[in-house]
């Protein structure tokens, strides 16, 4: 026998300080605790997390295409791509320091956007108990890692800040980092606008 939904008992969770509260049917709901609105559901939740995941999947091919950076040694530019920088450190031997940007800037960030294509595909429909759970944990997951795509983000501007101290050699970012920085800003609001508790309503309104 599966157990009752707290929607169904009338209850409902701050977004921000998690205090349950009882919402009065019909009525607006304030949470006693930190006077946030409160919400049963997050209201345009899927046609929010929609409008950013496209919007995240646009940006993320100039992001892999045009140069995150741009050097300038001895009046000589240089301009490089993500995965051009990664083939660079394959080819002086920093075989970690590649796994890494090409972990936090190719693979979690079109992992991030494929696990949110995929709940916002399926959960509208009827699944079982076992793949709600799964879809669960796979939002949490994705939730935690996301954060971590901002590294390559975080190499550029640390580069761009020790080399400008040098006279002979400077380095510029490139518009690739510009859309790369707003497909992690894009698929976190993504994550954030998306409600997990639809996972667990078998008819969505």
């Amino acid at each position: 026998m599966s157990l009752p939904r707290a929607r169904e008992l009338g209850l409902a969770s701050c977004g921000n300080c998690f205090q349950l509260v009882r919402m009065p049917e019909g009525d607006e709901m304030y949470c006693p605790r930190c006077g946030s609105r409160v919400h049963s559901r997050q209201p345009h939740s899927l046609s929010r997390t929609w409008a950013l995941l496209i919007a995240s999947m646009i940006f993320y091919v100039p992001a892999n295409f045009y140069p995150v950076m741009t050097s300038t040694y001895l009046g000589a530019n240089t301009s490089s791509t993500i995965l051009g920088g990664v083939a660079l450190f394959l080819e002086e031997g920093d075989w970690l320091l590649a796994l890494i940007i090409f972990t936090a800037s190719i693979l979690v960030p079109l992992a991030k956007m494929m696990s949110l294509l995929y709940l916002l595909v399926n959960v509208r429909g009827r699944h079982p108990a076992h793949r709600v759970r799964q879809q669960a944990r796979l939002y949490r997951i994705t939730e935690l890692v996301g954060r971590w795509s901002m590294v390559d983000v975080f190499v550029i501007g640390i580069l761009t800040a020790l080399v400008q101290m040098g006279t002979i050699s400077t380095v510029e970012p490139g518009i690739g980092a510009l859309a790369f920085g707003a497909v992690v800003v894009l698929t976190m609001l993504a994550a954030i606008s998306f409600d997990p508790r639809l996972i667990w309503d078998r008819d969505n309104p």
